[in-house]
Order: C-alpha cells, then sequence, then structure tokens
C-alpha cells in the first residue's frame, strides 16, 4: 500500500535534487556547438549569399516572410552589411565560446540569438539538420549543460579549492557581462526590436532576470535556504527540458520511419539506391556504385534503416537493445556525412543520439581525452596528473542518463559556502 507514495517522493527527489545526465547534456552542447561553428566556418566565403544582402532571399521577402510568421531574427534590424558581417562573426564567437563551456547560460542563450538570427532571415537555405539545430538551440537554454567537461566546471573546481585554503574568490567578468548584455537588451526592447515574436524577448527577459536573483541570492542570503531552493528549480527546469530533448529525438526517428513506411521505394527495398546516384548527393561517385553495387545489400540496408527508425522510441527500457540500435544509427550517419556528403545533417542527428549514450562510456571516453591531454607518463614511475573530478553522484557504471542518480553538488555552481558567489552574467542552473 505504502510502496507507490514512496517511490513518487524518491522520484520527485531524484528530479529536484540533482541535473541528471551531466554528460550526456555536455555532449549535445559540444556536438551542436560544434557543428554550427564548422558550418559557418566553412560557409564563410559564402555568407553573403546565404543569409546576407546578397543572397536570392533579399532583405525585403525576409521582412515579409517574418511579418507573417513572428520569427526572431536580430539580422532584420538592420539591412547594413556591417550589422550583418558584425552578427555573423558574433555567431561564430558565441558557438567557439559554449563548446568551449564559458559561462554556458549565458553562451547558450547567444548561442541560441545567433542560430535563429541567420536561419529566419534565410529559412530556404537549410535541411533537416538545421531544423534540429533550430530546435535544439532553444532547449540548450533550459539545461546546466556546463556541469563537466568546461571551463565553467574547472573555474568551479578552483574556487572550491580557493574556498578550502580560506580565501574568498571574487567574480568580476559575471556582474559585467550581464550588465553589458542588459543594457543592450532594455535598448533594443525600447526601440522597439523585440516586436513580433513575444517567446524568445520573454525567456531572454526571464534569464537576465533569473541570473540577476541567483547572484543576489548568493551575495546577500544568510542562509543556504535561498540556494537549495533555487538550486531545485534549476534541477526541475534542467530535468525537464532533457526529458523534451530526448521525447524529440524519438519522435524525429518515430516519424521517420512510419513515414518511409508508406513509401512504395521503401517497401520494395530500393529506396537507398536513388540518393546513391543523384549528383547533387554524389560527392565520391565511385564510392556510391560500390555501395549500390549489390542488391541485396541496398535492400538490407533499406528495412534495416526503416525498421530501426521505427522500433528505437520502444527500445529505450532495454538498454542492450538501445545501445545497439543506438550504434547502428550513429553509423549510418556518418556514413550519409561521407557518401551523401552531408556532414553537417549528420553531425546533428548524432549530437542529438548523444543524450541516450551510457553515462559510463562517456566517463571512459572523457578519462581517455583527459589521458591524452596530459601526455605521456613520465619515465621513473612518476604519477600522471589526475582527471578532471567528476561531479558528485556520478552515474555507476552501465547506466544511462534515465538512471542517473541524485548528486549533492553541482559541478558547475560555485559552493554555497563563497561569500561572492559568481555573478549573473555567469551561468548553469539559472546561472553559468
Amino acid at each position: 500500500m505504502n510502496r507507490f507514495p514512496a517511490a513518487l517522493f524518491r522520484g520527485i527527489a531524484r528530479v529536484t535534487d540533482s541535473a541528471l545526465g551531466p554528460h550526456q547534456t555536455a555532449v549535445i552542447r559540444i556536438g551542436f556547438s560544434l557543428t554550427w561553428l564548422l558550418f559557418l566556418l566553412r560557409e564563410f566565403p559564402h555568407r553573403q549569399e546565404l543569409y546576407g544582402p546578397d543572397g536570392p532571399w533579399d532583405f525585403g521577402l525576409a521582412e515579409q516572410l517574418v511579418a507573417t510568421n513572428d520569427a526572431f531574427t536580430v539580422l532584420l534590424w538592420s539591412d547594413s552589411r556591417i550589422w550583418f558581417e558584425a552578427v555573423y562573426a558574433l555567431a561564430v564567437l558565441w558557438s567557439l565560446l559554449l563548446l568551449l563551456g564559458w559561462r554556458t547560460r549565458t553562451m547558450s542563450v547567444l548561442f541560441m540569438v545567433g542560430v535563429l538570427a541567420l536561419q529566419n532571415r534565410s529559412v530556404f537555405v537549410g535541411d533537416g539538420g538545421d531544423n534540429v539545430l533550430h530546435l535544439m538551440a532553444v532547449y540548450l537554454v533550459f539545461t546546466r549543460c556546463g556541469r563537466v567537461w568546461s571551463l565553467d566546471a574547472r573555474r568551479t573546481r578552483r574556487a572550491e579549492e580557493a574556498c578550502a585554503r580560506g580565501e574568498r574568490p571574487r567574480d568580476r567578468v559575471g556582474p559585467a557581462l550581464w550588465s553589458v548584455l542588459g543594457f543592450l537588451l532594455l535598448m533594443a526592447t525600447m526601440a522597439g526590436r523585440m516586436d513580433g515574436d513575444r517567446f524568445i524577448p520573454a525567456l531572454l527577459w526571464a534569464v537576465w532576470f533569473a541570473q540577476a536573483l541567483w547572484w543576489l541570492t548568493g551575495r546577500r542570503a544568510r542562509t543556504a535556504q535561498p540556494r537549495m531552493l533555487l538550486d531545485v528549480v534549476a534541477n526541475t527546469v534542467h530535468n525537464g527540458a532533457l526529458l523534451v530533448i530526448m521525447a524529440e529525438a524519438c519522435l524525429i526517428y518515430a516519424t521517420a520511419g512510419w513515414y518511409k513506411v508508406q513509401g512504395s521505394r521503401w517497401q520494395d527495398g530500393t529506396a537507398v539506391y536513388y540518393p546513391l546516384h543523384l549528383e547533387y548527393f554524389s560527392p565520391w561517385p565511385a564510392l556510391a556504385d560500390l555501395l549500390s553495387a549489390s542488391g541485396t545489400l541496398v535492400m538490407l540496408v533499406t528495412y534495416a534503416t526503416v525498421a530501426v527508425q521505427v522500433a528505437f522510441p520502444f527500445t529505450l527500457f532495454n538498454r542492450r537493445v538501445k545501445n545497439a540500435l543506438l550504434t547502428f544509427m550513429i553509423l549510418e550517419h556518418a556514413v550519409i556525412a561521407v557518401v551523401l556528403g552531408l556532414p553537417f545533417f549528420s553531425l546533428a542527428m548524432i549530437a542529438a543520439d548523444a543524450v541516450f549514450l551510457p553515462t559510463s562510456f562517456l566517463r571512459r571516453l572523457g578519462d581517455l581525452a583527459a589521458r591524452v591531454r596530459a601526455g605521456p607518463r613520465p619515465r621513473g614511475g612518476g604519477v600522471p596528473l589526475p582527471a578532471p573530478r567528476s561531479p558528485a553522484g556520478t552515474p555507476a557504471e552501465g547506466t544511462s542518463v534515465a538512471e542517473t542518480p541524485a548528486d549533492e553538488t553541482p559541478a558547475d555552481e560555485t559552493p554555497a559556502s563563497v561569500e561572492a558567489a559568481p555573478a549573473p552574467g555567469s551561468v548553469p542552473g539559472p546561472r553559468t
């Protein structure tokens, strides 16, 4: 009789006490910021034709479309070439800083602004990968994605070490960043630039005020309870956003699979053959011919693709089957990147798939990267440098994001014992 209430209370405590899946959200942060960064760098010579004043979709057409769908884009604030170049350069910078995990809450918001600014300026340029990136850029704002593998996590560790030595570290960059961005946001709002789309401006102001509340609570609160309450809210928002990301990935695959089932080419097992012989999607014709030479292989890949996409959402309850299908999908996207010449679409999909990767695998991957960064062991039996510390409560070996237990101290947060808590401009939770 009492099992259900006890399980319910444990579930609520698990959702509110910790930000689940710190490694998965870090991989999502790194994957999508890297995808967008590489795309912007590769298209830098063509930026004017894609999103700028030299493109076929000119400024007037973009204004007419935005007037009907209320999309948010700062590129339509001015038709100046200088303004376009500045926004494009800032989008590159914000992607790089989010990739490195510097002030991840603030950078996730600016990253979203950069993605929406360019994609909503020329909506007919993108593909399916751009649509996924568009959605995930918004979801990332709600996550605490800098708890591991980030400059924020390193800054937090150093703050903890300083506290242990009796020092009182102060964050001057956070307040300065928060003040500058608040001033720019106020100017844009007063100038009427935030008219149209209501969600994005409201989100920008909500994050800005949340940063201020977080900073003031850390500086002025006499007890730990207010900070604990903000942690509960931040963890709940993070876990809700993580659930939405997982549901979005499942919806993408389920929808794609069921639509493929209805196609005659997918039913007779020949659908994979045709894109291999389209000139637009054949950067390596010889490789495409080799893969399509066997009709049996084409049929098997066609049917396997449909089966995996339809079945994947139902395999999340079985870890081994889920990991097997996940491996197949990641390999398939890697093949698409090479054979069909769609690297950014494949990178975006692999980044979305990363939310389902096992925590044990990601931890081993992080340890390997740490050993590579530390270099070879010194001669004479020297002790190698330790790997970066994972946040408290890291899941046990073999568990996935859905099985992540509660932790005690978020790794991207400065301890509450620090008298001068990080400023509103910093991030994770309602701050970085």
